[in-house]
């Protein structure tokens, strides 16, 4: 059996920091993102865009994003970006910043695109700037507003906080809070939202990815562009674990909007479509781009998927046969992220017949898994078991080890 064991898996990972929004009683109703492996001057729309889809990637054992409202600071490049296809707008607040000396001539240009992002379902966050006249044509479109206590005195505090109540529909947020006077006068004065160090400091979490083959992504792309077949399209995501794991990742995500169960990688494809699998594509080649080539342990997986896929096919149904491909390329998924595979199996939302299979070896997915360990290790007693078990005789199990490991091949550079 290959062992499981061994060096530590390199990701590629990014700091991301995480603080909490919470409402007058102290209940957190959002999480505001940070990137802490830049420099604060190197916020970009590509820093934008990489956040938050490291984020939403992430295959670490804690959700950075669950279920609540994800606040992101976005230049104004980055709010046209195509990556804002990959999110639920329900789940997001997309946070506008100024537009410095420009704001006079450009102000009135931008409200079009912060019109139509409020449309898709955005919610759209603005500094306490957004109270100047220079933008009263963005204030109606506010969802939030963010009062800086650090920089707004006291005195102002109520003059600011009547003019947002007259002029927008906007909550909001009294950020920077770091004393309880301040939120017992704040709660008074009509503010229900607070964020600062008096509540909860940053936490920062190194958010990491499952890198796939840079040449198997680089072959989706080039799939991709060409619109090439759902079968041509699987056949790649089946033949890497990091490509497949990425993308149930993805799905599941709560801020990707289509949490569900999904059984074959083919759904997959389907449930995203091509656009958007491209764009998603695009990103993770970005994200992972410095990252080494997939280790051995993902070949391994791909081999086991492939053996119970073509076992399956002698005694399951088709659902079943994929589910077994599903089982086996995510069979060493707890190693290959360094997390227990309970934890890992949460993160794709796997199937029940799956998670019994991974977790307790159970039902037939369970003994296909049991039959590919004993192939790796040459445990015959197994092997021998599970075989009688499931009425394969040694020579198809032989000639479907070998067809799976020339299968496999196909993919190594």
């Amino acid at each position: 059996m290959t062992s499981t064991q061994g060096a530590p898996i390199e990701h590629p990972s990014s700091l991301i920091a995480r603080q909490a929004i919470v409402d007058d009683s102290k209940a957190v109703i959002g999480y505001e993102l940070f990137n802490r492996s830049r420099a604060p001057e190197a916020h970009t729309a590509a820093s934008d865009v990489l956040l938050v889809f490291t984020a939403l990637s992430h295959a670490g054992a804690e959700d950075l994003v669950g279920d609540k409202l994800l606040f992101v600071n976005c230049t104004h490049e980055s709010l046209a970006g195509g990556h804002l296809e990959l999110l639920d707008p329900k789940k997001i607040v997309l946070g506008i910043q100024p537009l410095g000396h420009n704001a006079a001539a450009e102000a009135q240009l931008r409200v079009p695109l912060l019109q139509s992002l409020r449309q898709r379902g955005f919610k759209l966050c603005f500094g306490h700037f957004v109270l100047e006249s220079v933008y009263a044509s963005w204030l109606p479109l506010a969802d939030f507003i963010k009062l800086d206590l650090m920089v707004l005195p006291p005195q102002e505090w109520t003059v600011r906080i009547q003019h947002a109540k007259k002029y927008s529909q906007a909550q909001l947020i009294a950020a920077k809070l770091e004393e309880a006077e301040q939120f017992d006068s704040l709660r008074q004065l009509g503010v229900h939202l607070f964020q600062g160090y008096w509540f909860s400091r940053p936490t920062v979490v190194e958010a990491k990815l499952l890198a796939p083959r840079q040449t198997s992504l680089l072959e989706l792309i080039a799939l991709l562009r060409r619109q090439a077949s759902t079968d041509e399209l699987e056949e790649v995501l089946k033949k890497d674990t990091g490509l497949a794991f990425n993308l149930l990742r993805l799905i599941n995500s709560a801020s990707f909007g289509m949490r569900r169960e999904i059984t074959s990688f083919r759904q997959a494809v389907l449930l995203m479509g091509l656009k958007k699998l491209f764009r998603w594509a695009a990103l993770l080649l970005a994200a992972t781009k410095n990252a080494g080539e997939s280790d051995a342990m993902g070949q391994t997986a791909v081999v086991r998927g492939r053996l119970m896929e073509l076992l399956a096919q002698d005694f399951l149904n088709e659902e079943q046969v994929e589910q077994a491909f599903v089982t086996g390329i995510f069979s060493m998924l707890d190693a290959m992220l360094g997390i227990p595979m309970p934890t890992a199996l949460e993160l794709i939302h796997a199937p029940e017949p799956i998670a019994q299979a991974l977790l307790h070896r159970q039902g037939p997915l369970g003994d296909l898994l049991t039959l590919a360990h004993a192939c790796e290790s040459s445990d015959e007693h197994a092997f021998d078991t599970i075989a009688e078990k499931l009425q394969l005789s040694n020579q198809q199990i032989n000639w479907a080890h070998l067809r799976a490991l020339a299968w496999s091949d196909q993919v190594e550079t």
